[in-house]
């Protein structure tokens, strides 16, 4: 079921869930990546250390989108060898609020990383954080096993337990939309724009 997320664009899923489940703009594709979707494995890191982010690269399971709160701006969570090793052992992507640097070797090894930006100094690594405990990333609240779908229309996180509900009403609502064409859809959206105008008085 979590491959399938990956045909869901995070505009189609954040119509369903709506705002709280979509991380703030901040967040963003470090280089043009495709869509990723997976479950989330969950990482907190302390300000200034990326211990727990390179603990979690040996212990995410394949597939998983690594999901790390840290607050930090001011060193990199992750740099090119991390993000390598990560893609290697099956990791789907990171998302990172935070920072990472070596950019050109992480789009050269085709590592999809979303984070706040890039910054060329490492963290230190001698801080606990936690692994697999609910974290807050882009404004979000995260858990592991939640379905994290990202692409450069943003992040939007699906909560596990509402993965098959959403699911169906993602893809009915594609199939709708392929079935129509462009007139019939100005047809309608000019209709609810003129209802919308008229119920506020506008009468030009």
């Amino acid at each position: 079921m979590d491959s399938a997320f990956t045909n869901v664009p995070p505009t189609t899923l954040a119509d369903l869930l709506g705002r709280e489940q979509v991380m703030d703009i901040g967040i963003r594709p470090q280089w043009d990546s495709p869509r990723v979707a997976g479950p989330a494995y969950t990482v907190r890191c302390e300000p200034g250390d990326n211990l727990m982010l390179h603990a979690a690269i040996y212990r995410a399971e394949p597939g998983s989108v690594v999901v790390v709160e840290s607050g930090d701006l001011d060193y990199a969570l992750a740099g090119g060898n991390v993000c390598a090793v990560a893609r290697r052992r099956g990791i789907a992507a990171f998302v990172l609020d935070g920072l990472v640097r070596d950019i050109g070797e992480i789009r050269e090894a085709g590592f999809p990383v979303f984070s706040r930006g890039v910054i060329p100094i490492p963290g230190g690594k001698k801080k606990l954080g936690t692994l697999g405990g609910a974290v807050r990333v882009g404004g979000v609240s995260v858990h592991s096993g939640d379905i994290v779908v990202a692409d450069e229309e943003g992040i939007v996180v699906t909560p596990a337990a509402r993965q098959e509900e959403i699911l169906r009403g993602a893809l009915a609502k594609l199939a709708k939309e392929a079935g129509e064409s462009l007139d019939a859809w100005e047809e309608q959206h000019r209709a609810r724009i003129e209802q919308a105008l008229g119920e506020q008085g506008f009468t030009g």
